[in-house]
């Protein structure tokens, strides 16, 4: 994929990515779904084994969760002219995603630490893990139905449920689910 991009188009990557940045609340992995549209779908920067890659990858890295966003940068330069664009779309991607939510967290950090016994304050902190949830399930469906057909991959629906449920009703470190999937798809058997 060969693609060029405008000075214009680098800074809709950034401010793209910084608004997303200021709705990932539960993490850059909840906004998922506005990145693909964005990126796969509207942009046409990334192609959807591109974007399922990057996450694929950075979630198997060890590491901070937000590497995805850096492989999606590096994919989008690479796709706009190689090396030395990769570099950029990956400083692009992570500048928007950090400096925003950074700011504001900080921010919001200190003025919930100096007014954390108001109601307000509890209320909001109990009131956004549902918000959460749902973000992350969504993002769980998405990389699910990338899939060319959800009924020969029943195996897959298979573990994403196993997991889930595992996840939620025990104590079982994530890690070992993960290297539960991995030697299952190493095995052939999903």
């Amino acid at each position: 994929m060969s693609l060029s991009l405008s000075t214009a188009d680098w800074l809709a990557l950034l401010t793209h990515f910084a608004t997303l940045s200021l709705l990932a609340v539960g993490g850059a992995i909840t906004t998922v779904p506005e990145m693909h549209r964005f990126l796969v779908t509207d942009q046409r920067w990334l192609t959807d084994p591109q974007f399922s890659s990057s996450i694929a990858l950075a979630q198997a890295a060890p590491g901070p969760n937000v590497l995805f966003v850096a492989l999606m940068g590096w994919n989008v330069g690479q796709n706009a002219g190689g090396y030395g664009f990769a570099a950029l779309g990956m400083a692009v991607a992570m500048t928007g995603i950090l400096v925003p939510s950074t700011l504001l967290t900080y921010s919001a950090a200190r003025w919930s630490h100096r007014n954390r016994e108001l109601r307000a304050v509890r209320a909001f902190k109990q009131g956004m893990a549902p918000l959460v949830i749902a973000l992350l399930m969504a993002t769980g469906y998405l990389l699910c139905v990338a899939h060319d057909d959800p009924r020969s991959d029943w195996g897959l629906w298979l573990v994403t449920a196993v997991s889930a449920v595992l996840v939620w009703r025990t104590r079982i470190h994530l890690l070992w689910l993960l290297g539960a999937g991995a030697a299952l798809g190493a095995l052939g058997w999903v």
